[in-house]
């Protein structure tokens, strides 16, 4: 039985080192806990995305280690955790109500009502093929079927990066609305203004180490100045 008194990610000493030499990631340690919103922030080649990709599974550390409920990445982790990467990979001639029967076949705890729902609210007829859609339609699939999941842990690489401004406010009140209390959501992006009002945490990136991991209202208190404007400060955007 899973221990709800354990973190739901351990991050001990973790390292990634491409082709012998470029170090992504540098002895990272992190503990992201159960019930939060966290903002993952840096600048580019920060290392977000490779951090994001060992969390997942889909790269194995050269050092340290990663921890899912104090297991490691496998599959008792790709059960509970959903993920929507940086980049669209749904299959162009595919019907938007065949991927959603895919991802409901796939995953137990995908809800097909709650991505039906999703779809009508944002106008996205289920029966369009994907290669007829927008990129930024194929991003809002994409966030419909990671939300759509009873997922322990959510893990969104720039959800918000391709979408116009008049969605962002529903794709973020559909991220707040769509997990649990005992859930948590790990959101990388560089659009900190646009999501600073949901984050409870913010986790600082700097050359494959995590600088700062705090709550969002303690930077803000402790810098007289919102956390997009202390970002710009550390890192001189």
């Amino acid at each position: 039985m899973m221990d709800m008194s354990r973190p739901l990610v351990e991050i001990q000493g973790l390292t990634k080192v491409y082709n012998g030499s470029k170090l992504a990631v540098n002895q990272m340690n992190l503990v992201i806990p159960r019930g939060r919103i966290i903002g993952l922030l840096g600048p580019n080649g920060s290392g977000k995305t490779t951090l994001i990709k060992m969390i997942n599974g889909l790269l194995t550390p050269t050092g340290g280690k990663v921890l899912i409920n104090g297991e490691p990445p496998g599959p008792a982790s790709k059960a509970v955790i959903s993920y929507l990467p940086e980049r669209t990979y749904l299959p162009a001639g595919m019907k938007v109500k065949d991927v959603i029967s895919f991802f409901a076949q796939f995953y137990q705890d995908f809800s097909i009502e709650r991505a039906y729902n999703m779809l009508e609210i944002l106008a996205i007829p289920p029966s369009a093929q994907l290669k007829t859609l927008s990129k930024g339609t194929k991003e809002k699939i994409q966030l419909i079927l990671v939300m759509s999941r009873q997922a322990q842990l959510y893990i969104l690489d720039e959800p918000i990066a391709g979408v116009d401004p008049a969605a962002r406010d529903y794709i973020l009140h559909t991220i707040m609305s769509n997990y649990g209390h005992q859930s948590s959501i790990l959101l990388s992006t560089h659009l900190i203004t646009d999501i600073e009002a949901i984050l409870d945490d913010v986790i600082f990136v700097r050359y494959g180490q995590a600088i700062m991991h705090a709550p969002a209202e303690a930077v803000r208190r402790a810098h007289g100045k919102s956390v997009d404007a202390y970002f710009r400060e550390v890192f001189a955007c």
